[in-house]
């Protein structure tokens, strides 16, 4: 191909990911073509013989669940997968056959409008996905169709080897490799929010022998074959080779635009695509999230088998008892039921085959008793749960207005656990902090600079009794003129005389704070944007941190302003002039920051010539490479280091080294082959060649940065414990760091006994310094072993004095803690403490405790995390919760619920939970009362009549309860109802125990439920019996028959199962209202209605309620006096406990209504009653602090 070659920025260099040489020897490929490895892609030749050979994958995207076809069968299959459902499915088959007690139809149609509602529900999920991917599949993109001409198509209609134009603010519509863009040297600037929802820009890079190609023309001989790994899952790696102009050129993550990706701040890019559709990474990544389901909905399922157990024993019960009563119609000739002949009857009556008769009953039966289980169950709750996931995601008092972020429900199968939680474990940096680092202090030369006081300091000095300094006023008395004081900057909050305003000029060790500065301005990933208008230069980083130290660099006199590929450009201050001037740094390297690193290094040719290796990270591996007696303030700055943890800000170690250029060439050449290889250990291969230069580093200092605790948190945490909560936090951060922000959001406290577990004593370290490994394993093991055995002593120590006890346990003794043998000691330990806290964790670390927590309790718990390091976490848990916050945005997508701040936990779980806790519980409870108080009098009857298999009622009365008389006002209880306002549910935070020990939705409170519907279902019938069994019913004198009696029964059992409903709410408002009384209306207008047509059609109701109910006043008058009678019971057992034996939510009713809501001495009375010795929060401090003043007396 003949090309003009255009003058090129060598990027060679520049970062670590940079391709160096254009040529690498085909030996060095050895996992190309091999297993994992083996797609080709041939570029521009996408509909070539070679290419139609592989048959990649289309780049049609399919995210829906059915499709027209498989919506019907595979919808029904879930469905039917429900035990209930497929009774229910197996009763309606039967009631075609004529062993059904009722027609066909009235079988049918309940579970058709059930099954209708399901399927509708799940249709319109479906639809809405599948709108989507229409949306996704027509986008459109420039492809090009030949002779250097692009042309718009479909994304759907992308195959792999295409060559596509994506231009500025488009999403990528492959995985495609970057072949040039519109910036000279080949880069373009890619934000990946839909991927991991970081909203930093993260930097791309074609090969350089690709970049020419700038302008379409060039595309028209344009030939490559790409070879690469297969389809996988792993955003963050890829291996492959391309075969262009005769040499091979390895391509790495960097060379790749991954679909969903969006191009920015770049005119245009070219690329090749090499995944397609659901090969794709993101779509590979795709997966179904853990599926979770509540304790109360997996009890309910043990209710119903209950429930099934109960119908075949009714069914099994009245099978004998026909069977003997059969058994006995014919004696020597004399029939003793002679209205059924059975000297002349069918096989369902002969006495002559009474063990067939019998199980032709036991069928029977089965289904006349079906109604024993609420067919409409299932639909109601999920109904319900939707509705209360809208009433979250539109609380007002859940709306964060400061990033315009409301709650989000992402799931709502787990309404109910959000009020049974009992263990919270919460990442810390984002969740508990903002994760809005602001640059506070710093040591440079031994020296410690930076008067602003931390929110941990103020926590530190409250807790010992110390005045709180003030921000201007440090302990060696220095001050600042508050006149002068500067406006407030983002990410920065230093203050200190010494260093501002270029006073750091005048310090002894000036030239160690240059040094210092500089290494702030130019060891980075950040990318700086100038604004053309007002020439002000903000910058796009990677992280807060990255941020505020380029921040503070600027702030103090070494502004970071321009990045080319191979230079950072600084205004920095010149000590002998006095004046700024600009200086310039080639980036030769650059070795990233990852976590098994903990430190980032860039390597730097200043304008003079010299070649420095400046380098920062953390404490625990930076200052093991620094060069032996390099310092003479190395002693003084760890104990600035751990002074900065001390108050809870989070520190770095900066540190440089010069190089001769013989040693840069030989790293240079072992980096450039690492980087280079294609073997998939290459990050190793890279971590190691990096040892080489990071050692005998010069020390220049410390930085400390604040992460600011969340607004409310305390408070939050404070609520949390008092309503029983336990609270665990699991954190990265260094274990003085961690106690400190426990202090300071009154996780823990003074005068709470702490044990602690970890591996910092001398014999460890001295044995870690041997390198055997087995050695160093069993002796740390043991040494865990050995320090949960004293924290256990210790514990019962503390608890037999009645003292908190807090554990602190660090990352590398959780290693060993959480092997299968030590674990459950471990856990003892651990739920005996009232606060639990984790540190040095990683994210593996964070979903094994969580793990073990949810397992070894067996009670409900809590993830609440913000970053990709909380996703195991989160996903471990019987509820994740996600932070919203500044670490993007991988933690809310794999979450059941998202919320914008953790003090919006507290509403969440006090208020929400509680509520649907009890809505759904009660719900369920109710649900079983009205079926059985229905199925009780089938089956009086049913006794009464010799288990004659005769229905009481009329088909369509029984088929339409559960559907129409009686579900619509129990919705609206699951939604609307509240026994206690969500200024009372925030008020007293006992009161959440109750979901906490299920006292709701326990087997006495189920059972009692069930017991109260067998009541009312016998009084119904014995009252209705004796009232109009042998008496006359009308003034005519006639007697009651069966059509009078069923719907006299019904009528009964309609009322009593409503107005046990209105008993029940303790929140009427109008549509609750409406919806009970109305449900008793529609069963009067049903019966009129259906009354009123063809009789063959009406059978029994035909005119029944007109000419026979209606007019009678023994109807009204039997009605009246069922009711009462059947809810009488359940009015004097309320009052009764509520009177004597008050839950807790009953005492917090009775203060509403007295109007003592308001009176403090009044509330907190009922609270001492109630609530449990409070251990963590705001008010275990005053409470100790009481305690303490107490003894002093």
């Amino acid at each position: 191909m003949g090309h003009g070659r255009r003058r090129k920025l060598h990027l060679s260099k520049i970062y670590s990911f940079r391709c160096v040489k254009p040529s690498v020897k085909e030996d060095d490929h050895s996992q190309i073509g091999g297993p994992g490895f083996s797609r080709v892609v041939y570029c521009n030749e996408s509909g070539s013989m070679e290419a139609s050979i592989h048959n990649y994958a289309d780049n049609y995207v399919k995210t829906t669940k059915y499709t027209p076809a498989t919506f019907i069968p595979k919808s029904l299959f879930e469905q039917f997968r429900r035990v209930a459902n497929f009774y229910f499915l197996i009763s309606g088959i039967l009631a075609f056959t004529p062993l059904a007690p009722y027609t066909s139809t009235s079988a049918i149609v309940p579970l058709v409008f059930v099954i209708s509602v399901s399927m509708v529900k799940e249709g319109i999920e479906d639809w809405r996905r599948m709108q989507q991917d229409i949306e996704v599949n027509n986008r459109k993109v420039k492809v090009h169709h030949g002779n250097g001409i692009f042309q718009q198509t479909q994304w759907r209609n992308l195959r792999v080897g295409d060559i596509v134009k994506v231009e500025k603010d488009e999403f990528f519509p492959a995985d495609i490799i970057l072949l040039s863009s519109s910036y000279e040297d080949a880069i373009c600037y890619v934000e990946t929010m839909n991927l991991d929802g970081e909203t930093n820009l993260k930097l791309k890079q074609a090969l350089e022998v690709t970049s020419v190609l700038s302008e379409e023309s060039n595309f028209r001989d344009f030939r490559a074959n790409i070879r690469c790994e297969d389809p996988n899952a792993n955003l963050y790696s890829f291996v492959g080779t391309m075969e262009f102009e005769e040499q091979h050129h390895p391509l790495s993550p960097h060379q790749l635009l991954l679909r969903d990706s969006k191009l920015r701040n770049t005119d245009h890019v070219y690329g090749a695509v090499v995944f397609t559709g659901h090969d794709t990474k993101v779509m590979q990544n795709a997966t179904d999230p853990p599926s979770k389901r509540s304790r109360i909905e997996r009890k309910m399922d043990h209710i119903i088998f209950f429930l099934f157990s109960m119908l075949f024993l009714m069914a099994f019960v009245g099978s004998i008892f026909f069977g003997i009563a059969t058994r006995d119609d014919l004696r020597k000739g004399l029939m003793k039921r002679w209205y059924l002949r059975p000297d002349n009857t069918t096989v369902y009556f002969d006495p002559k085959r009474v063990p067939l008769a019998s199980f032709f009953h036991f069928l029977t039966a089965l289904m006349l008793y079906s109604y024993l289980i609420p067919i409409s169950l299932y639909v109601s709750i999920e109904i319900v749960k939707v509705l209360q996931s809208l009433f979250i995601n539109h609380d007002i008092h859940m709306y964060y207005d400061k990033a315009d972020k409301p709650a989000r429900a992402r799931t709502s199968n787990l309404n109910e656990e959000l009020g049974q939680v009992d263990t919270i474990l919460s990442d810390k940096t984002g969740t508990l902090t903002c994760n809005s680092m602001e640059f506070v202090k710093f040591s440079a030369a031994g020296t410690a600079y930076g008067r602003s006081v931390t929110d941990v300091e103020r926590a530190m000095a409250e807790r010992k009794g110390y005045p709180v300094a003030d921000e201007l006023i440090n302990h060696h008395g220095h001050s600042e003129d508050p006149a002068v004081a500067i406006p407030p900057v983002k990410g920065f909050n230093f203050k200190d005389e010494r260093i501002m305003n270029g006073n750091w000029i005048n310090e002894p060790h000036s030239n160690v704070i240059q040094k210092f500065l500089q290494l702030l301005g130019i060891c980075h990933t950040v990318i700086p944007e100038v604004d053309e208008e007002t020439g002000k230069v903000s910058y796009e980083a990677e992280s807060p941190d990255e941020a505020a130290f380029v921040i503070a660099a600027r702030e103090l006199g070494f502004e970071f302003y321009q990045r080319t590929q191979t230079t950072v450009s600084l205004r920095e201050l010149d000590p002998p002039s006095g004046k700024k001037v600009e200086r310039s740094y080639k980036i030769l390297n650059v070795l990233e920051f990852n976590s098994s690193r903990k430190r980032m290094s860039v390597i730097v040719q200043t304008e003079g010539g010299k070649l420095l290796l400046l380098s920062k990270g953390a404490d625990s591996v930076m200052f093991a490479r620094l060069l032996k007696d390099g310092t003479d303030f190395e002693e003084k700055t760890r104990e600035h280091v751990n002074d900065y943890a001390n108050a809870g800000l989070r520190t770095l170690i900066l540190a440089y080294r010069e190089l001769n250029e013989e040693e840069y060439i030989e790293f240079n050449q072992k980096f450039s082959k690492a980087r280079n290889s294609l073997s998939t250990d290459r990050e190793t291969l890279i971590d190691q060649v990096a040892e080489t230069i990071e050692k005998d580093l010069i020390l220049l200092g410390a930085t400390a940065v604040e992460d600011k605790l969340q607004s409310g948190v305390p408070q939050c945490i404070d609520k949390l414990a008092q309503a029983g909560i336990k609270i665990w936090v699991l954190t990265g951060d260094k274990m003085e760091t961690a106690i400190n922000i426990g202090f300071a959001c009154s996780l823990l406290r003074q005068g709470m006994k702490q044990v602690t577990i970890n591996l910092d004593s001398p014999d460890i370290k001295t044995l870690e310094k041997t390198g055997d490994k087995d050695v160093i394993a069993k002796v740390s093991k043991d040494r865990v072993l050995q320090q949960i055995t004293q924290g256990k002593d210790q514990l019962a120590a503390s608890n037999a004095r009645s003292e908190a006890t807090a554990l602190i346990i660090d990352g590398k003794s959780l290693v060993y803690a959480l092997e299968d043998d030590t674990k459950s000691l471990f856990l003892e330990l651990a739920i005996g403490c009232v606060s639990v806290i984790c540190c040095r964790s990683s994210p593996k670390q964070k979903a094994l405790v969580t793990r073990l927590v949810k397992n070894g309790t067996g009670k409900t718990t809590l993830a609440i995390g913000d970053g990709a390091n909380d996703v195991g976490m989160l996903q471990e848990a019987d509820i994740g919760v996600g932070i919203s916050g500044a670490e993007g945005m991988q933690a809310v997508m794999s979450s059941d619920i998202s919320i914008a701040q953790f003090r919006l936990l507290e509403r969440l779980l006090l208020v929400h939970g509680h509520w649907c806790y009890r809505r759904i519980s009660s719900m369920i409870c109710y649900f079983f009362y009205k079926n059985i108080t229905l199925a009780v009098t089938v089956f009086v009857y049913e006794a009464y009549t010799s288990f004659s298999a005769e229905p009481a009622y009329n088909d369509w009365f029984l088929s339409l309860y559960s559907v129409l008389f009686t579900s619509l006002p129990v919705a609206a209880f699951g939604v609307l109802d509240q026994d206690v306002s969500a200024r009372l549910c925030l008020k007293f935070p006992m009161l959440y125990q109750e979901g906490v020990r299920n006292v709701l939705f326990s087997w006495l409170r189920i059972l009692s439920w069930m017991f109260n519907g067998v009541y009312s279902g016998i009084i119904v019938f014995f009252f209705c019996n004796r009232a109009l069994g042998e008496s006359a019913f009308n003034s005519a004198g006639k007697t009651a028959g069966r059509d009078i009696f069923g719907a006299t029964m019904y009528t009964c059992v309609v009322w009593v199962v409503n107005c046990q409903m209105a008993l029940f709410v303790k929140y009427f408002t109008g549509i609750q209202h409406i919806l009970i009384w109305g449900s008793i209306a529609i069963w009067y207008l049903f019966l009129l209605a259906y009354g009123a047509i063809n009789p063959n059609l009406s059978t029994t109701a035909y005119k029944v309620l007109v000419e026979a109910l209606v007019p009678a006043p023994m109807y009204w008058l039997v009605m009246l006096f069922v009711v009462i009678s059947a809810l009488i019971p359940y009015i004097t057992y309320s009052a009764i406990q509520m009177r004597f034996f008050p839950m807790y939510h009953n005492m917090i009713q009775w203060i509403w209504l007295e109007g003592q809501a308001d009176d403090l001495e009044y509330c907190d009375m009922v609270r001492q009653r109630s609530v449990q010795l409070t251990t963590v929060g705001l008010n275990s401090q005053v409470a100790a602090g009481r305690n303490l003043f107490s003894r002093k007396r």
